[in-house]
């Protein structure tokens, strides 16, 4: 494995941040979530239209650029470095993995170009705030009871006399740009007892009757939850028939929107340590520097280690996200939250202000916590799959005592 990055990473990076510099300082950012859709929509369409950045890990047959899931992350850094509010982890963490690999030729035509583009946008609909656990993060999706099972609560599917498709009936609480996705993947529970399974839907908010979407007031605003209610809609199945396995799609999703979230984290750690540098020089106490002092040295040593230990198993987990996803994940959130929380310390009485930028590295800690952690469950959940709290074998039983016979030479016991 050779981990450095190549020439056309280093441009992914550069590009990015250049332009981000330009279009996404924290001022940019308080503007765009205060608009309708919650982002910035021309700099969402220079991003997608001039750097191909929606499709930038799709195949090119389906009008992606084909890099892979490194190259994605090395982007996603950097729109966490400037917490940019956007559609791309919803619509190509989330949305495009499972487009790809449970849609028909003829539905991956439809919509793969089109979210390649930026043209379409789409996330990932799941009921009971169960999102972590349908991914197969913090819990076993098997089953689909997160879905809803039962007649009772979740999403709810039948399907149409003469085959005319499927209506929906339920509602999914926490959706991730639910209020402004152009494309809606719901999973719904379908089938009495006999043949309860959990399926994807493809539904046209802007089309489809019976859509009601709602944003909700959420604590970051940079990642904006919708609630969505189906109230007998129409829906198409993704896929060719109800038989897909859809865990099978699900869990690599997860995996892939894990390394890519923690990207988003790694960026935001190391630019909220970046600048509680530049204050700590600039701000002086006792006629010096206070990032003169001792004290503050170690705490942003420390806070340094943390951030570039999490940006290695961030990228080890691009390599290798079968593997590492889930605990990448874990490290990147943590890494994030507790430089945050020193940012707001190490700042002082004006970190505590809504008016300065520590606070939305803080609120944006807190919330990916909330929405994708927390980080015990990641990393519960990671040890349960390596088998590390395994039952244990049948107890050992000790050997007997040496007797008489077992003596060695000159009455020693034999071993």
């Amino acid at each position: 494995m050779d981990a450095a990055f190549t020439a056309e990473q280093d441009e992914i990076r550069r590009t990015v941040r250049e332009l981000l510099a330009k279009r996404s300082g924290p001022g940019d950012v308080r503007s765009a979530v205060r608009t309708a859709d919650g982002y910035d929509a021309a700099l969402w369409r220079q991003l997608a239209q001039d750097l191909g950045l929606p499709g930038l890990a799709l195949p090119e047959k389906y009008g992606g650029v084909g890099c892979g899931l490194a190259e994605l992350a090395v982007a996603c850094e950097e729109t966490g470095r400037a917490l940019l509010p956007s559609p791309l982890i919803a619509t190509v963490a989330l949305a495009a993995p499972l487009i790809a690999a449970l849609g028909t030729e003829a539905q991956r035509t439809a919509l793969l170009p089109r979210v390649a583009t930026g043209g379409l946008t789409a996330t990932l609909a799941v009921p009971g705030g169960s999102l972590t656990t349908a991914l197969g993060l913090t819990g076993d999706p098997t089953g689909g009871a997160w879905a809803g099972g039962g007649r009772a609560g979740g999403v709810q599917a039948r399907p149409v006399g003469g085959g005319e498709g499927w209506r929906l009936y339920g509602e999914a609480s926490q959706v991730l740009d639910g209020h402004s996705a152009g494309l809606l993947l719901v999973a719904a529970h379908a089938g009495g007892f006999p043949r309860s399974r959990t399926l994807l839907f493809l539904v046209r908010p802007d089309t489809a009757a019976g859509v009601v979407r709602a944003r909700r007031t959420s604590l970051d605003e940079t990642r904006p939850l919708a609630r969505v209610e189906l109230r007998d809609t129409e829906a198409e199945l993704l896929g060719a028939d109800d038989t897909a396995d859809v865990t099978g799609a699900l869990v690599p999703a997860g995996r892939g929107a894990a390394v890519l979230l923690a990207a988003e984290a790694v960026g935001a750690a190391a630019s909220a340590l970046e600048r509680t540098v530049e204050y700590v020089k600039a701000r002086e106490q006792f006629g010096r520097a206070i990032g003169s002092f001792q004290a503050v040295k170690h705490r942003l040593a420390d806070l340094y280690v943390r951030v570039q230990a999490a940006r290695s198993a961030t990228y080890y987990a691009a390599w290798d996200p079968a593997t590492a996803a889930g605990l990448a994940l874990a490290q990147a959130l943590e890494a994030l939250r507790i430089t945050a929380a020193e940012a707001v310390q190490l700042h002082g009485g004006i970190g505590f202000t809504w008016e300065h930028e520590a606070h939305l590295y803080f609120k944006r800690a807190a919330a990916d916590e909330l929405l994708f952690g927390p980080v015990h469950r990641l990393r519960d959940h990671a040890a349960q799959r390596a088998g590390l709290f395994a039952a244990p074998g049948p107890a050992a039983t000790c050997p007997a005592a040496p007797g008489p016979a077992a003596s060695g030479p000159a009455g020693q016991v034999a071993v």
